[in-house]
């Protein structure tokens, strides 16, 4: 039987680091930025894989080095412009090296309030929420896709959520409600129109932009999630992915994935209870699961 390797790609996973940012007037006053980093190379690497001949082959573990000497000695802040600072390097450094992916996931660390101010150097852990971006570049085509998002921030308001009027058959057992809890996990991806945002010298340089990006899209999601009387889900997710691409003009697509996390009410009939409507059950498993992609109109058939 004759075989071909159709695609490949290698590299490293799970490098992590966390880098301490001082402020030259004083040095007590820190940032710090957590990130776990996974860098993957295409390129001229056939005959590894097809001839056993590793000559050029980048070692996974010269590849863990090199993230953490780049990000000693060059600035990691935001993610976005550290992304296309690893892409630029890879891609020049080894000729053999074609195209690059990296991810990067940032644990979200914030400053402690003492006596009403922000502490110098001490910080609380956001988590399990990240922030997190993708950058995918090829060396030949100069093609280059840039998206990030937010992972894991739960939210949950305990009213101002409706569901009525949808399709009822026989296999329907859900009652309509105009009021109910909503809680979900919030995944919200955002990607850059490549045009908009440039070069990576121009990501590397700009970090400003996507910090503000950030800052909108996680802005946007919490204001209407609380402000927002939600007729479902799938209306909510639009309206935020409407309002951030009005608000970034860099931003080309806004993608939402919620899961829909229920809290059922307690049957305490039994014990003669028949109005209860403020104790629930929080419910693992099922869960509904809601996904949309929102574009500009007109662009769909550009992407």
């Amino acid at each position: 039987m004759s075989t071909e390797l159709f695609e490949s790609s290698y590299g490293k996973g799970n490098v992590k680091f966390l880098k301490v940012k001082k402020d030259p007037s004083d040095p007590q006053v820190q940032e710090v930025l957590e990130a776990n980093v996974q860098v993957l190379l295409r390129g001229k690497f056939d005959t590894s894989y097809t001839e056993a001949d590793n000559s050029s082959i980048v070692p996974t573990d010269t590849v863990k080095n090199t993230i953490l000497v780049e990000a000693k000695t060059n600035n990691v802040w935001p993610i976005e412009s550290f992304a296309a600072h690893l892409a630029k390097h890879f891609t020049a450094k080894y000729a053999q090296v074609e195209g690059i992916e990296v991810n990067i996931v940032q644990a979200l660390w914030s400053k402690i309030e003492l006596n009403g101010k922000p502490h110098a150097h001490s910080f609380k852990h956001q988590g399990p929420e990240t922030r997190q971006t993708y950058l995918n570049y090829d060396k030949l085509t100069k093609k280059l896709v840039l998206q990030s998002s937010i992972k894991d921030l739960t939210v949950l308001k305990s009213t101002g959520s409706m569901f009525y009027n949808y399709n009822v058959c026989d296999y329907t057992t859900l009652k309509p409600t105009k009021d109910r809890i909503l809680s979900t996990d919030v995944s919200a991806t955002w990607k850059f129109d490549s045009n908009k945002i440039g070069s990576l010298d121009d990501i590397i340089k700009n970090g400003a932009n996507f910090d503000r990006a950030y800052k909108e899209a996680k802005d946007v999601t919490l204001e209407l999630f609380c402000i927002e009387n939600s007729p479902s889900v799938q209306a909510t997710m639009y309206n935020m992915s409407e309002k951030i691409l009005a608000n970034v003009d860099e931003v080309a697509t806004v993608t939402y994935v919620l899961p829909n996390k229920h809290y059922i009410l307690f049957n305490l009939e039994w014990k003669g209870i028949k109005d209860n409507n403020d104790l629930f059950y929080p419910s693992s498993d099922p869960n509904g699961l809601i996904k949309c992609t929102v574009g500009r109109k007109g662009d769909k058939a550009k992407l």
